[in-house]
């Protein structure tokens, strides 16, 4: 790291603290003395989405998190535990090592997820990601609750 001042490569850190996606670093340069803070983002890596269709696309937190929104609407579901779902599932595929993933296991593992948070959201969004066509279909997932 160099020093924004004299330019030195010779610096110490006197702090560190881990915030939510960076690390802050206090450092001082041992060749003017000054002191300065950097930031450090833990780098994500991106993965692919294997479609349904066979078709493969990047993965966008953002479509992710709009349909679990819809999922989640007028419940006691707050944007916190939405990230935190959204987090753990990156968490996840990034702690397996993997660069493509199926749809599928992405809207099973936020099914999960719901279920442990608020039962009706996670109904709503398995109703979706199962493709329900009938009542039948919603009666036999509450059975099996």
């Amino acid at each position: 790291m160099k020093c924004i001042y004299c330019g030195s490569e010779d610096n110490k850190v006197l702090d560190s603290r881990n915030l939510d996606d960076s690390i802050r670093r206090r450092r001082e340069c041992n060749n003017c003395g000054r002191r300065f803070t950097t930031h450090e983002i833990i780098e994500k890596v991106p993965f692919l989405v294997i479609k349904k269709d066979g078709s493969r696309q990047t993965y966008e937190p953002s479509k992710l998190k709009s349909g679990i929104v819809v999922a989640c609407k007028k419940r006691p579901v707050s944007d916190e535990q939405i990230d935190k779902i959204i987090s753990d599932l990156e968490l996840t595929v990034q702690n397996r090592n993997l660069q493509e993933v199926k749809s599928s296991t992405v809207g099973e593992l936020v099914a999960r997820a719901l279920k442990d948070i608020d039962i009706v959201s996670y109904v709503r969004y398995i109703s979706v990601l199962r493709d329900f066509q009938t009542i039948d279909d919603f009666k036999n997932l509450i059975e099996n609750l």
